[in-house]
């Protein structure tokens, strides 16, 4: 699954604003300039974000565009969903009863795309826009890596000799 340039985009775009606002209107020139992305790019973007209500647009001479919301309540699943961008790797359509298959049932993998759609759903809606331009994501990241290294792991399971099969015996 890859996420196009549209979900892309537009969180960068709404991490810059974050940045950069301090409670002043930012520019879409100016975000444009500093994430090199095309000024009618993100003119379409900001139209979709301001629908969602996720931006504030200011007219005028020193006008551009206020986040809608404080940056630890606009999570950047809200950001990818205002932008129509969709978060699953399934080849079915969303809510539809037919599968991906030529027959109209459910391929053998679906139920682990869909469980997969779901989880990156999970997490995107559990960080912030707050979190992305604090670091704190990264912070969160550092804590799992070192969680998952004090856990002591499985013991190994048998391994044969290179070039040998693998033989096992069960328990008599």
């Amino acid at each position: 699954m890859k996420l196009s340039t549209k979900g892309r985009y537009a969180v960068m775009a709404m991490a810059d604003l974050a940045r950069h606002s301090e409670g002043s209107p930012v520019s879409l020139a100016d975000i444009a300039s500093r994430q090199e992305i095309s000024l009618s790019y993100l003119e379409q973007l900001f139209s979709r974000l301001r629908k969602a209500g996720l931006v504030k647009s200011v007219r005028g001479p020193g006008g551009g565009y206020l986040l809608g919301h404080g940056q630890d309540e606009t999570r950047i699943s809200d950001i990818i969903l205002a932008v129509d961008e969709p978060l699953k790797a399934t080849r079915c359509h969303t809510g539809s009863p037919q599968g991906c298959m030529s027959d109209a049932s459910r391929c053998l993998t679906h139920d682990l795309w869909d469980a997969l759609s779901d989880q990156i759903h999970h997490f995107l809606a559990s960080v912030s826009l707050g979190d992305v331009v604090s670091g704190r994501l990264r912070d969160r990241r550092a804590a799992q890596n070192q969680f998952m290294s004090d856990t002591p792991e499985a013991e190994p399971g048998p391994v044969a000799e290179e070039g040998q099969p693998l033989k096992i015996h069960a328990a008599e």
